[in-house]
C-alpha cells in the first residue's frame, strides 16, 4: 500500500544537529520503500489561490501562518501502517518536526486501466478504427516503429490511415505503475510479425493514455 509521508519542518526549532537526510532516502530507496519524494521551497514562494464568485484572488505565501510548515515529501511503499510509521520515525527530520503518514486513496486500478487500454487499443487495429486507435495516444504521443520516428498524434492518424484493419495478438504483456507513469513490455503479434512493445503512459487525469511506443523485432 502507498503512503504520502508529509515532512513537515519547524522554523522555531534549531536544525543545525540535524542527522543528514541522504542516507534514510538511500537506505529505503535500496529496500524499495520510498518510490519518490522531493524538497519543498520554503512557505514564504508559495501562493495560495482561491476563487470567490468567479474571481481568482492569488495570495503571496503559504494557506495559514504557522511554525509548522511542508517542507517535502516522500511516497512510500509499506505493507502495513505500522511499517510506513516506522520510516516515517527514522526521518531525522521527525527530531525537530513532524511528519504525517497518510494512505493513499484505493478505489484506483492503474494496471487495470492500462490492461484495458491496450485491449482497446487491440480492438481498434482489428477493426481498422483509425479514430478509436489515435484515442488511445496523447496528443503529443511519439512512436518509433523499426527506426521510422512519428511524433504527434497527427501523425499517427497518417500512418493508421494507410494500414487498415490489423490483426493484433497480444502474447505477453507486463506493466509497472509508478504513480502518474507507467511502462509496458509486450510481445505482440500483427499479421505474422512477431514484434516487441516498449510502451510509456501518462495518466492524463481520468484516464491513462500512451505517450511513448518503440516497436523492433523480436529476436529468438
Amino acid at each position: 500500500m502507498k503512503y504520502m509521508l508529509l515532512v513537515c519542518g519547524d522554523d522555531t526549532n534549531d536544525a543545525s544537529g540535524m542527522a543528514p537526510v541522504e542516507p534514510w532516502v538511500e537506505e529505503l530507496g535500496d529496500r524499495g520503500v520510498r518510490q519518490h519524494g522531493h524538497r519543498l521551497a520554503l512557505p514564504a514562494d508559495a501562493v495560495t489561490v482561491r476563487v470567490r464568485g468567479g474571481e481568482v484572488l492569488r495570495t503571496d505565501g503559504p494557506f495559514a501562518e504557522t511554525k509548522e510548515y511542508v517542507a517535502g515529501f516522500d511516497i512510500l511503499e509499506c505493507d502495513t501502517l505500522e511499517e510506513a510509521i516506522e520510516a516515517a520515525a527514522k526521518h531525522p527530520v521527525a527530531t525537530i518536526g513532524a511528519m504525517e503518514v497518510r494512505p493513499f486513496w484505493e478505489d484506483e486500478d492503474a494496471e487495470g486501466e492500462i490492461r484495458r487500454l491496450d485491449a482497446e487499443l487491440t480492438d481498434a487495429a482489428r477493426a481498422g478504427d483509425v479514430e478509436r486507435v489515435v484515442a488511445c495516444y496523447a496528443r503529443d504521443a511519439e512512436a518509433v516503429e523499426h527506426g521510422r520516428h512519428r511524433r504527434g498524434v497527427e501523425a499517427l492518424r497518417k500512418a493508421w490511415e494507410t494500414v487498415g484493419p490489423v490483426t493484433r495478438e497480444v502474447l505477453e504483456f507486463r506493466v509497472h505503475v509508478d504513480e502518474s507513469i507507467a511502462f509496458g513490455h509486450a510481445l505482440v503479434r500483427t499479421d505474422g510479425n512477431l514484434l516487441r512493445v516498449t510502451t510509456g503512459y501518462r495518466n492524463v487525469g481520468p484516464r491513462w493514455l500512451i505517450v511513448h511506443e518503440h516497436v523492433t523485432e523480436a529476436t529468438s
